[in-house]
């Protein structure tokens, strides 16, 4: 079954204990990302992890730390035509009633209007979205999301 999906999302990642992310459908983006602050790479058992902040609302006097398995280190170019090497994590997404696992690279997208994007790589195969519609899965509440994320000025 193919999801529609419109150019704006509610998104959980229950792998990293959030129930509602504001992100943004991107079909011109190759991959996913997630906007972190604190980011340190380190070695648990021979292997590359990362652990990084999530400023949560529930709590926004500290950051949410979370540590995943970095899959891969990637060169990404953003829109701006800057081009820099970011780690990738495998999580799961929550669209709806629907989940899968997706690749998403963490960065600081403060000076961004979402504080995730979900790009083509992860919605290949599963959904269609209508750039004229928004919030097509339910929970257009204002302030809903989990994350704090201040807006650009």
């Amino acid at each position: 079954m193919t999801l529609i999906l419109g150019w704006r999302e509610w998104v959980s990642l229950p792998n990293l204990d959030l129930k509602a992310v504001r992100t943004k459908i991107d079909t011109g983006a190759k991959s996913s990302a997630l906007h972190v602050s604190d980011m340190q790479i380190f070695d648990r058992d021979g292997r590359k992890w990362v652990r990084f902040g999530l400023q949560l609302k529930r709590s926004r006097k500290r950051l949410h730390y979370c540590d995943a398995e970095v899959i891969d280190e990637r060169e990404v170019t953003d829109s701006g035509g800057h081009a820099t090497i970011r780690p990738f994590i495998r999580t799961t997404v929550g669209l709806g009633e629907h989940h899968f696992s997706v690749e998403v690279n963490l960065t600081n997208r403060s000076q961004l209007l979402f504080p995730m994007l979900l790009g083509r790589t992860a919605l290949s195969g599963r959904a269609l979205v209508d750039p004229s519609a928004s919030f097509l899965l339910g929970g257009n509440a204002r302030d809903r999301s989990d994350l704090f994320h201040p807006r650009p000025t």
